[in-house]
C-alpha cells in the first residue's frame, strides 16, 4: 500500500545520476546500527515483512511520474526508466525475532545499484521502528515475569501505522495481544478491552454502570478507580452477591494511585468475599521499570496494560541505523569517517552456541564458512519473495533466542560488557587492503 514515492529526494537524484553515467552494475547495501542505546542489551529484528511487500510491488504509477515531471528535475528518459522499474534483485535478512547486536547487518539488498538505492528510505523506516518496538516490548514482557502484557498504546502512538506496528511487535515479543481492533484483524493477534471512565461517568451511579456492563458482557473487566478505587471494589463485591451464580466478571482494573498498595488491598477484599477467581489488571503510565518494581514488591497483579511509554519507546526512541553501500561492481566499498567506519563487502553473521547459550557472533565475508549459525537468510530472489514472516513463528523464534541469551543480557540493566561481536580475519584483511588503496 506504500507508494514508490515514499523515498527521499536524493535517492531519485542519485538514481538519475547513475543512469546518466551508465552505472548499472550489481550493488550490495546493508542495513545495520552502529551502537546500542545505553539502556539496551539487544535489539530484535522485525519489520522485514513490510519491506518484502513493498519491494515485490515496487512501481511508479502514472500519477507518480506526473508529479516527478512537475518538479522539473528529471529527464523524460529517466522518468521512462522509472515507469518500467521493477525490483529484480535479491534480499537477505535476519529472520524476525532474531536478536541483533551492533554492526551486524539485519538486511542485505543485492541488486543493480539504481534499484537498490531506491529502497533505502522504506527499508530504514520499517525495520528501524519495528526492531526498536520489539526490543522495548521484550523488556516489558521480561519485567512482567510471566504475567499478561497487553499493548494499550494506540491512542498516543505517533500515527496509525506506528500504532499497528507496535501492537504487532508486542505480540512478537511475547505480549498477549492488543487493544487495537485493526491490528487484531490484520495480524491475527488477540484483542483485549475493558471500559473507559467515560462509560461510568455517563451513569448516575457507579454501581449501575457495573451491573449494566456485566449483564451485557458477563466475563468482562470492571474499571474500579473512577471515584474511589477500594469503594469501586466493594461495589464489584456487592454486584457478585446480587447476581449470584450469574456473576462471571473476570477482573478488576486499577488505573491510578499506588498500584502496589491498592492491589494488595483489592486482593484481600476479593479473597475475603470468595472472589479468588477475579484477577487484577493494572495500567497507568507503566513501562518495564515500573512493572519490575511492582513485581519485586510482591503486588498481586495478574496482568498489565502498557501504553504510551511502549508505543513511543520513551527511553530509547532511535538507533544509529544506516543503509550503506558495501560493494559495487564486484569490489568492496568502505567508509573511514570518524565513528562511522564501514567494513567492505557482502557479509554474513555467524552465531556461535555453546551449552545451549549464545557465546559470540562473528561477522565474516559472505563466502566464508565459519562455525555457528548463519543468520542472514534469503527472503527474496529475483524480485519475488521466497519467504514471508509468519508472526507466530517469529514469536517462537524470539522465545528461543531469549532462552539462549546469557542471563546478564536479559536484565533491564546494561550488561557489564557488550555481547561479543568480532570481525573475521579475512574481513579484517579486506578492510586493511581497501583502506590502503583508497587513501593512496
Amino acid at each position: 500500500m506504500t507508494s514508490a514515492l515514499f523515498t527521499d529526494l536524493y535517492e531519485l537524484t542519485m538514481a538519475q545520476a547513475y543512469q546518466a553515467e551508465h552505472m548499472d552494475q550489481p550493488a550490495v547495501f546493508e542495513l545495520a546500527f552502529r551502537q546500542m542505546p545505553e539502556n539496551r542489551n539487544y535489539i530484535v529484528a522485525a519489520g522485514i515483512g513490510d519491506v518484502l511487500e513493498f519491494v515485490a510491488d515496487l512501481k511508479f504509477t502514472a500519477g507518480d511520474l506526473d508529479y516527478l515531471r512537475s518538479q522539473g528535475q528529471f529527464s523524460g528518459e529517466f522518468l521512462e526508466r522509472l515507469g518500467q522499474l521493477r525490483f529484480t534483485g535479491d534480499v537477505y535478512a535476519m529472520p524476525e525475532g532474531t536478536l541483533v547486536f551492533p554492526n551486524e547487518p539485519l538486511v542485505q539488498v543485492v541488486a543493480p545499484i539504481l534499484e537498490a538505492q531506491l529502497l533505502e528510505t522504506l527499508v530504514l523506516n520499517q525495520v528501524h521502528f519495528q526492531s526498536l518496538a520489539a526490543a522495548k516490548a521484550a523488556r516489558v514482557v521480561t519485567a512482567a515475569q510471566g504475567r499478561v502484557v497487553v499493548d494499550f498504546g494506540s491512542r498516543r502512538a505517533h500515527g496509525t501505522d506506528s500504532a499497528l506496528k507496535v501492537a504487532r511487535a508486542t505480540y512478537l515479543a511475547g505480549g498477549a495481544g492488543t487493544s487495537n481492533v485493526l491490528a487484531g484483524k490484520l495480524y491475527g493477534i488477540p484483542i483485549f478491552g475493558t471500559m473507559a471512565h467515560s462509560y461510568i461517568q455517563a451513569h448516575d451511579h457507579e454501581s449501575a454502570s457495573f451491573e449494566a456492563f456485566a449483564r451485557l458482557y458477563p466475563e468482562t473487566t470492571l474499571l474500579v478507580d473512577t471515584y474511589d478505587t477500594l469503594d469501586g471494589v466493594r461495589k464489584v463485591i456487592d454486584l457478585s452477591r446480587k447476581l449470584g451464580p450469574k456473576f462471571r466478571v473476570r477482573a478488576v482494573r486499577l488505573d491510578s494511585g499506588d498500584l502496589a498498595g491498592l492491589a494488595v488491598a483489592t486482593r484481600k477484599m476479593l479473597d475475603d468475599a470468595g472472589l479468588q477467581s477475579v484477577t487484577i489488571f493494572a495500567s497507568s503510565g507503566l513501562d518495564e521499570y515500573k512493572i519490575q518494581k511492582l513485581v519485586a514488591s510482591g503486588a498481586p497483579i495478574d496482568a498489565f496494560g502498557v501504553g504510551t511509554k511502549l508505543a513511543v519507546m520513551a527511553d530509547a526512541p532511535e538507533l544509529d541505523m544506516a543503509y550503506k553501500l558495501v560493494e559495487y561492481a564486484g569490489l568492496g566499498r568502505l567508509k573511514l569517517s570518524a565513528k562511522k567506519v564501514l567494513y567492505p563487502g557482502r557479509k554474513q553473521v555467524f552465531r556461535q552456541i555453546e551449552g545451549g547459550r549464545m557465546v559470540r557472533d562473528v561477522i565474516g565475508r559472505f563466502d566464508e564458512r565459519l562455525p555457528g549459525e548463519a543468520l542472514l537468510q534469503p527472503v527474496l530472489e529475483h524480485g519475488r519473495p521466497t519467504a514471508s514472516p509468519d508472526l507466530n513463528e517469529s514469536r517462537r523464534r524470539f522465545q528461543r533466542e531469549m532462552e539462549r541469551l546469557p542471563e546478564d543480557f536479559r536484565s533491564l540493566k546494561p550488561a557489564g560488557k557488550p555481547f561479543p561481536v568480532s570481525i573475521s580475519e579475512r574481513l579484517e584483511a579486506d578492510f586493511q587492503a581497501i583502506s590502503r588503496q583508497v587513501q593512496r
